[in-house]
């Protein structure tokens, strides 16, 4: 899809998606047209965001929105796995979590039946895990150290934002440019943090500071224990707003948002009825995507 994508607001679709009340903030989700690789943000936040925000607001940002838009993805189909790789994709993802994990994670039966038959293509994925994330989080079923296949076509990955508070703070920088308003700026992943009365820990690698990363452990424990679970938040910039606040935001923004093609990209091949690696960029452009929710406390 190329660069000059059409910033022209989707026709016969409402621009704003309006989260169900609550009673200390106002949630809106802004549509835009799908961020493929190169595209402008500071043009798409004049055109779609620019207008909509007020001092005070919290603009929260998906991760993997503002990472695609960057170009920070992979082709899964040029990587050679190793050995460690494909075990992990033929077995470890087939029987430990196909039979042990799945189970004492409370997964759902429709997950797990897609564990025991994991395709052996996923052993290239699990290669990617391995060579950017790590063994620890290679074990992990899915998202391993914030890498994502969702919403993306054919066999490309997306790599996690290496600078996310740098890039928060240059999305803050880019409101106060276009719209002359003081806003926060947010950066999200819907990888869970799971919430032990005050002690708050995810899978994802750094996270907000004050939300502790246990990797695999922190799925497992969360999962079994049916911990408070919310989305996670990467960075803030221009507020100093306490964990608590920041995950109740980031979990609010997250369930506006929605899966835009499908929440896996089991999800979004079954959505257009395709195999897992033939979803194209046009099946992609076709869906309603929110990348940015707006976030305003109420007075």
């Amino acid at each position: 899809m190329a660069k000059s994508e059409s910033l022209q607001a989707p026709k016969e679709r409402k621009a704003l998606r309006v989260e169900k009340k609550h009673p200390r903030y106002s949630v809106l989700a802004v549509e835009t047209p799908y961020w493929p690789p190169g595209t402008d943000l500071d043009r798409m936040l004049e055109a779609y965001v620019r207008g909509k925000v007020e001092d005070g607001d919290v603009v929260v940002f998906s991760e993997k929105a503002l990472a695609t838009a960057k170009g920070n993805i992979v082709d899964e189909s040029k990587i050679v796995p190793s050995l460690q790789a494909r075990f992990l994709a033929a077995f470890w993802m087939r029987y430990f979590w196909g039979y042990l994990l799945g189970p004492f994670c409370r997964m759902g039966r429709r997950s797990i039946e897609r564990f025991r038959n994991y395709p052996a293509e996923g052993s290239a994925h699990k290669q990617l895990a391995l060579s950017f994330s790590g063994p620890l989080q290679a074990l992990r079923h899915g998202s391993e150290g914030g890498i994502d296949v969702s919403n993306l076509p054919f066999s490309y990955a997306c790599l996690p934002l290496g600078d996310a508070a740098e890039t928060a703070d240059s999305l803050r920088s880019s409101f106060a440019r276009l719209s002359g308003k003081r806003v926060s700026a947010m950066i999200v992943d819907s990888d869970k943090t799971y919430s032990f009365f005050g002690f708050h820990f995810t899978p994802r690698p750094r996270p907000l500071k004050g939300i502790a990363s246990l990797g695999i452990a922190a799925y497992a424990l969360g999962r079994f224990l049916r911990l408070r679970r919310r989305a996670t938040p990467l960075a803030v910039s221009g507020s100093g707003m306490r964990v608590e606040e920041a995950l109740e935001i980031a979990e609010l923004a997250d369930r506006a948002r929605g899966y835009g093609s499908g929440r896996t990209a089991w999800d979004m091949a079954e959505r257009y009825g395709v195999g897992i690696t033939c979803v194209t960029w046009e099946m992609l452009a076709s869906a309603r995507h929110f990348p940015v929710v707006i976030v305003r406390r109420k007075p």
